[in-house]
């Protein structure tokens, strides 16, 4: 017989935890390939990154046959979301080449939080007391890991802050467009082709030539983010994001095994301190949010 106090799993919670774990591993091999592909301009990381994306989501479509076109109704959400995206994602790729991955990607997962404030005005979802209150704490949390006190750190890590900004923002557009039944390929196309277009009159002003194998590992961060990129798109469409994202911070765990098995980067006392405050806020408000559902 079935507790009654049990949460109820549904058909869509599941599925947006299955793909927000996808999205983890993905966007966690994204940042450590983006990391390994060495003293490249940022601008240059984020285009082929995006170009790849942008190839899978046009072949996807294309295998769809239901065509390229945005309803009139959704083209400023589109336009938002790929504006906020893609500036958080410069910013995050400038944090992840100056910060500890672990310290870049911690930062990145402020976006749930971002994400959760954002939706008020954008979607009229009213966050609780424990909403409110664990968010304060999350962002004192952050302050361990940014370390203010005037250091050559504090300006990536204030970069690496405001990409999760720019990817909370960009989520609850995502979110939005999704209660709209905007497309998921529509989604991805977009954003990816905006940021080619934006970062590609930087990478025509500063060149820099690449190995082959600095060319192979920004193709695998394409990849990583790619497989990111729609897992992330399709898990706020099945669920909110205050339902399901506490299960994004596992990329935080991931990217930190690659750093010290393949970086051997070992995150300082107070970023560890950092970790633990804002991830145990994500499960506190995770936790509390299921059980008092609507």
């Amino acid at each position: 017989m079935r507790d009654n106090n049990s949460v109820n799993w549904n058909n869509n919670h599941v599925k947006g935890i299955v793909c927000i774990l996808f999205a983890a591993v993905g966007f966690s091999f994204m940042t450590f390939f983006v990391r390994i592909s060495g003293d490249l301009p940022t601008m240059q990381k984020a285009f082929f990154r995006n170009a790849f994306a942008a190839v899978v989501a046009i072949i996807l479509l294309i295998k769809e046959g239901k065509g390229i076109s945005i309803a009139k109704g959704n083209r400023m959400d589109i336009f938002w979301r790929c504006a906020f995206g893609t500036s958080g994602l410069i910013c995050n790729f400038y944090a992840i080449d100056h910060l500890g991955i672990a310290d870049a990607n911690m930062l990145n997962k402020l976006s749930p939080f971002f994400a959760i404030i954002i939706s008020i005005p954008l979607l009229k979802e009213v966050p609780s007391k424990v909403d409110i209150v664990t968010t304060i704490i999350a962002f004192i949390g952050a302050l361990f890991i940014i370390r203010p006190t005037g250091g050559a750190e504090v300006m990536p890590a204030l970069y690496g802050l405001y990409g999760g900004f720019g990817a909370g923002t960009a989520y609850a557009f995502v979110r939005k467009l999704g209660k709209k039944g905007e497309r998921t390929p529509i989604i991805v196309m977009c954003f990816s082709v905006f940021s080619c277009l934006v970062t590609l009159p930087f990478l025509i002003m500063d060149f820099h030539p690449m190995t082959m194998k600095q060319f192979l590992f920004l193709m695998l961060a394409g990849i990583g983010a790619s497989i990111g990129q729609f897992s992330i798109t399709t898990a706020y469409k099945y669920a909110p994001a205050k339902e399901i994202s506490v299960f994004d911070y596992t990329q935080v765990i991931f990217a930190a095994m690659w750093g010290m098995l393949f970086l051997h980067e070992i995150p300082v006392a107070l970023s560890i301190v950092g970790y633990v405050i804002i991830i145990g806020m994500a499960v506190l408000r995770w936790y509390y949010n299921l059980h008092h559902l609507d």
